[in-house]
Formats: structure tokens, sequence, C-alpha cells
């Protein structure tokens, strides 16, 4: 297939910046509202208990329809997929910010998660068909370290508008919502779908059902107790399903996911490490925004500028560093290096952090080895596991991956929930580092994961330099 850059005249870098923009938006969701939560429960007259669907809502439907609305984006013109998501989410965040009601900002948080679900795939599948085959791996990325430094940044972010108001945590999602709409639908170019079967329905509906049980089981289970009838209920009804999703795929003349893709060895080696990493990468942030706020007692913008050092990381090492390591030693050593020096962050907080506020000397090491081993890995097993892709199936695989990032996340977030549980004061400090401990063990395996990959290196074209135009 030959890319869009031989058949528009919109430039590939072009291409990359706007779609970015749609990430941007997506990313920064997943945590920005966090450390707005206090305040929308005094706003609304709710307590923070009420509040959790406004978190958890997102990120159940989030991660259940990426696979879905990815393979609905293959069918047809990619650019009018990634368009609608972007269109869906920036009313829905408009609707938010003006929302007077917990019922209704929870209404609206899950339509914006559908958008999310949508712009996601669509948006790397543009990125995909835009660049031609030597050049991807380092296309994607920039567009995943771009939407893994908005991710980390939320916290920072959403600390300096919750001091003016919460509602601009959802607000500031429209001006660059809008911008990317109009843009996008200006320059982006008319990229195909792929003719074939529509998608399967029962695959669709089994998979849907099998990770929203799953995201449901694992963001509510310490509300609802890990051994109670609702949550043991959830978790094995999310086995079942995936199980027969499995077992569709498998039999099935038109899967909705191939099992192709997953014994192409780069795919499958770089979507486990995809699940153990981003376990490590959200129980880590939000353990970060949990000890500053709630043990040393510091104030939401506070604790965003604390969380600052580590995404300003990201793209110093994504876009400087990772790639002329990947050239001279491969992808495996360089996600296996990059998992390594996150457990060494984690660790540091061990031995390092105290009940007193020590900055400088406790947490700021930390933040920076985090934010180094967010910027190595994180692109690199993103590039992996998508440049290998082939056209038919950019944005399904695209989906598949980044919706085993979202469980990977929940699963990391909820192990971290129980772990610390609610300690009174004496305990804090030795829940925390259980959790830190916990983080580390989880970036180490997927640093043992990466030897799964092959030795390859990437050539020359793609990683000598990032992607122009």
């Amino acid at each position: 297939m030959p890319s869009l850059s031989q058949t528009n005249k919109t430039s590939p870098r072009a291409v990359l910046a706007i779609v970015c923009a749609g990430v941007v938006l997506a990313s920064l969701d997943l945590f920005i509202v966090n450390v707005a939560l206090p305040r929308i429960a005094v706003d609304l007259h709710s307590g923070l208990g009420n509040l959790s669907w406004v978190l958890n809502g997102y990120a159940i439907v989030y991660a259940s329809l990426l696979v879905l609305f990815g393979r609905l984006a293959d069918r047809h013109r990619r650019k009018y997929g990634f368009l609608l998501g972007v269109a869906v989410f920036t009313a829905a965040s408009a609707a938010c910010g003006a929302a007077s009601s917990v019922a209704m900002l929870v209404a609206f948080r899950l339509v914006q998660a559908a958008g999310a679900a949508l712009l996601t795939p669509t948006s790397l599948s543009l990125v995909l068909a835009a660049f031609p085959p030597e050049r991807r791996h380092g296309a994607v990325r920039t567009w995943t370290a771009v939407g893994g430094m908005a991710a980390a940044l939320g916290p920072v972010i959403g600390g300096l508008l919750v001091a003016a108001s919460w509602r601009w945590v959802f607000l500031v999602n429209v001006p660059v919502g809008l911008l990317a709409l109009v843009v996008g639908w200006r320059r982006l170019p008319e990229a195909p779908g792929s003719a074939g079967a529509r998608p399967d329905a029962l695959g669709a509906a089994l998979v849907t059902l099998g990770v929203g049980a799953l995201s449901a089981g694992l963001v509510e289970g310490e509300t609802w107790g890990w051994g109670s009838v609702a949550t043991i209920g959830v978790l094995v009804a999310s086995v079942v399903f995936l199980g027969l999703f499995v077992w569709h795929c498998r039999s099935s003349a038109n899967p909705l996911v191939s099992p192709a893709l997953f014994r192409v060895r780069s795919f499958s080696g770089a979507s486990i490490v995809a699940v153990l990493f981003s376990m490590a990468f959200g129980a880590m942030l939000l353990s970060i925004v949990l000890w500053d706020q709630d043990v040393w007692g510091w104030s939401a913008l506070r604790t965003g500028l604390a969380v600052a050092p580590g995404p300003l990381m990201v793209p110093l090492f994504a876009f400087l560093i990772a790639g002329r390591l990947i050239k001279r030693f491969g992808s495996g050593p360089v996600i296996g290096v990059g998992s390594t020096i996150f457990a060494g962050g984690a660790v540091w907080w061990v031995l390092a952090v105290g009940v007193h506020p020590n900055y400088v000397s406790g947490m700021l090491g930390g933040m920076l080895l985090t934010g180094i081993g967010v910027g190595l890995t994180l692109p690199t097993f993103m590039a992996t596991a998508t440049s290998s892709l082939p056209a038919a199936s950019f944005a399904t695989g695209s989906g598949v991956v980044n919706m085993l990032r979202q469980v990977g996340l929940a699963v990391g977030v909820a192990v971290l929930v129980a772990l610390i549980g609610n300690p009174g004061a004496g305990a804090s400090l030795a829940a925390f580092q259980r959790g830190w401990l916990a983080v580390a063990g989880f970036s180490l395996l997927a640093a043992v994961a990466s030897l799964l990959l092959r030795p390859q290196r990437a050539t020359a074209p793609a990683l000598a330099a990032e992607p122009s135009g």
C-alpha cells in the first residue's frame, strides 16, 4: 500500500502534528480530572465516593470500545473517523464543563470516553498510513511520546486549572478540539478504508462486554470489596466473555481481531510489555498524587508542579536518545533498559522518601528516573507493536494495543489501592513503600518480557532522525 504522502499534498509531518492534537486530548483526560475531584465534590454537593464514576466510567468505556471502533475505522475513511471522534470528545467536554449535577457529569464523561475510543486508533492509523514503512517506527514513537507526556502532565495541568475552577479541566479541551477539527478537515488526507466484511457483531459484543467487565471489576473492586459477590461475579463474567471472544476469533471466518496479528512476534511481545509497563505507570502516577496530597498535605497545584520534572524527561529521551539506541542495539534492549530505569525510580522512593516533605532529596530523583524510563520504554514498545501491522489492520491493531494499555493501567491502579488501603498516619510510609515495590516489580517484569522481542534493529532511515515531511 503506498503511503499517503505519495498521493496527497499534506506532508507526513503535518498529518502527525494534527493527529497528535487529538491524542493529547484523550491522553490528558485519563489523569487530569483526578486532582479536580475534591473541588467538584464541594461545588456539586456530593461526596467523593459518589464521584468515582467520573473517573471509572471514563476508563471502562474507553477501554471497552477501542477494539470495536478500531475495526470499524479500518473499513471507512480514517480522516472522518478521527474527526468524528474529536467532535464527539470536544462537545462532551463542553457539556462536562457546564454540568450542574453528578449524574450529568458522569453521563457526559461516558460520551467523552466514546469519542476518545474512536479518535485514538484512527489517529494512529492515519500516522501509519501517512509514512512509508521505513519511517513508521520513528513516527509512532513521536505519537506515543506526545500521548505519554500528556498523560503524565495531567496532574500538572489539572492542578493549574483547578486553581481557577474545576470546570476548566474540561473546558480546556474545547479550543484544542475545535482547532484540530478545522485544521484536520482542511489538511488531513483522504485515507481510504479497507474493503471487507462488516465487523463481526458477536465478536464485537464479546470483547466489549469482556473488557468492560474486567475494567469495572478492577476499578470498583476496592469499593465493592475484593471478596464480594459483585466483584467476583463481574471478574468471572469478564473471563467468560473474553474466553468466548478468543474462541470465536479462532473459529470465525470473519474475526473481529485476526489471530494472525499475535503470530507476529514483534506485535505479541510488545503487547505483553504494554500490559506490564502500563501497570507500573498507572500505579506510579496515582501513588505520587496520593502521597503528595494525602500524606504531605500539598495542594493540587503544588502536587502538579512536583510531578512536572518526570514528564519533561519523556520527550527528551524519546526524541533525542531512544532512536539512536534502537538503531544501534534494537528495540528489545532499549525497552529492557528503560523499564529497569523506571523500576529504579520507584526503588528510589522506597529508600529516600519520608513522612516529612523532602522533595529535592526524596522525591525528585525518582521523578527523573521514572520520566527517563517512560521516554525510553513507552514509545519504543508502541512503535514496535504497530509499525509491523498490515495496512488493513492499522486501526484494529492500534486499538488492541491501546486497549491492553488501558487494562494494564486499571490493573496497576487496582493493585496499588489494594496495597495502600486506608492506612493510618503511622502506617502510611510502609503502605506506600509496598506500592512502590509493586511498581518496581511490574516494570522489571516488563524488562524481562522485552526479551521476547527479536534482536532486530530498525532501519537507519526510520530512526536516524525524527519523522519529517
